[in-house]
């Protein structure tokens, strides 16, 4: 099984049109605006929808919502290359929520599921490990390959097209685990979504009562935010430096070819870095005289590189304003597993995975505010000007959630069974 959960990760991450989504939607003639209202609705429709999609798991079988997951993501792709309307894409963006809900967390129960069954659970972390290995590798390879399709196809909208056939062989790899892996169902309960929806809602409001818990969330959660909706705003500084440097006009290529490659091979070289990021965030936390120390200063770094990646885009200096940026996803993944580690010391390990729940929560609302926000501020008076306000507001936003040196406690929130 250990082939088959990496070439799971792997597939999944073939997702053709990403690096070039913003400009795709762009394309199509959205305006900035309208794009982060999407991806307000996909972040928000996700949230609804985890609920009674994990309890569809529970009670059908994870292989059952895996398919599902796969289906609906198939079923969004086909509406995103036929369709180019914005009202349209919203419908094509919930049926990509749903595919992500149905996904979340199901496939590392399976994992989970296997290694108890072989009773292998005290190497979860290295078996997690090495099958995340493999999508992030999917991610690299992804970058290449669009870049590629890109280049001899010219056509943007082609990629959700040919996305599905990774999508395909994924949902057939999925479908044909063994039924074993499904664990014990539980019976359907017509109230269960109701149950989970109100005890979800106990814990949010038990942990935003906790100033010592919420200090930390917010803190995670608010640059988190930040970055997912300021990412992809750095495929539109990437096209205007393709249209603009000289050395691609010396190869007879149009201006989508140029973009294609400029993108994907920065792409690539971003997933490189940010895996190597992710694996040595501990080492590179060390440095530092706390992990206190550590989140509050790459919090600052990153709103740092923002608002520098701004400025220069700005200015017309797509060079430097990519440079930033890449600095700006390295920041973001070296601080997630920092701020999982600092969260656990503030919350009881009893109520860990109710805090991180929170913490999510508070990303999507964040990103539904967000992502308009900047939308509108980019139409009004450009991407750079957009990336510069959002860079003055979390060094703002850090004032406010700025953490501070703490003992490692229990928390004294009351425990949930669960």
């Amino acid at each position: 099984m250990f082939f088959r959960f990496k070439l799971y990760g792997f597939l999944k991450n073939l997702r053709f049109f990403e690096p070039f989504i913003l400009l795709i939607f762009f394309e199509n003639g959205l305006t900035f605006l309208q794009i982060g209202v999407l991806v307000s609705v996909r972040d928000l429709s996700n949230n609804i929808l985890e609920i009674p999609t994990g309890v569809f798991a529970d009670a059908f079988g994870r292989r059952k919502a895996m398919v599902l997951a796969f289906s609906s993501y198939i079923l969004s792709f086909l509406v995103f290359f036929f369709f180019a309307d914005f009202y349209v894409y919203i419908l094509a963006m919930i049926l990509f929520a749903l595919g992500e809900a149905f996904r979340s967390g199901t496939h590392k129960a399976l994992i989970l599921e296997h290694l108890k069954l072989n009773d292998m659970l005290d190497k979860k972390v290295s078996y997690y490990g090495r099958t995340r290995a493999a999508s992030q590798l999917g991610s690299a390879v992804n970058s290449l390959i669009a870049a590629g399709l890109l280049f001899f196809t010219g056509n943007y909208r082609a990629m959700f097209l040919v996305s599905i056939l990774p999508y395909v062989a994924d949902l057939i790899n999925v479908a044909t685990y063994p039924p074993i892996l499904d664990g014990e169902l539980a019976r359907f309960n017509r109230g269960a979504i109701w149950a989970q929806t109100k005890a979800t809602l106990k814990d949010f409001g038990r942990i935003f009562l906790d100033r010592n818990a919420m200090r930390p969330i917010l803190n995670s959660a608010g640059f988190s935010a930040i970055f997912k909706t300021t990412k992809d705003y750095l495929q539109p500084i990437l096209e205007a430096f393709a249209l603009a440097w000289p050395v691609l006009y010396l190869f007879e290529m149009d201006d989508v070819k140029r973009t294609g490659l400029v993108v994907g091979v920065v792409y690539f070289f971003i997933y490189l870095l940010t895996s190597y990021a992710s694996r040595n965030s501990d080492r590179f936390s060390g440095r530092f005289v706390s992990l206190t120390a550590a989140i509050n200063i790459t919090f600052l770094l990153g709103a740092l590189f923002l608002f520098i990646a701004g400025v220069a885009s700005w200015q017309n200096l797509a060079m430097i304003s990519i440079l930033v940026f890449l600095g700006f996803y390295v920041i973001q993944n070296l601080r997630k597993p920092m701020n999982v580690s600092f969260i656990s010391d503030q919350i009881s390990h009893k109520v860990m995975a109710s805090g991180l729940s929170v913490e999510a929560q508070f990303t999507t609302l964040l990103v539904v505010i967000f992502a308009p926000a900047l939308g509108y501020i980019a139409d009004q008076a450009g991407v750079g000007l957009g990336l510069v306000v959002f860079g003055v507001g979390a060094l703002l936003f850090y004032l406010l959630v700025r953490v501070k040196e703490t003992q490692a406690r229990e928390s004294r929130l009351p425990v949930r069974d669960i």
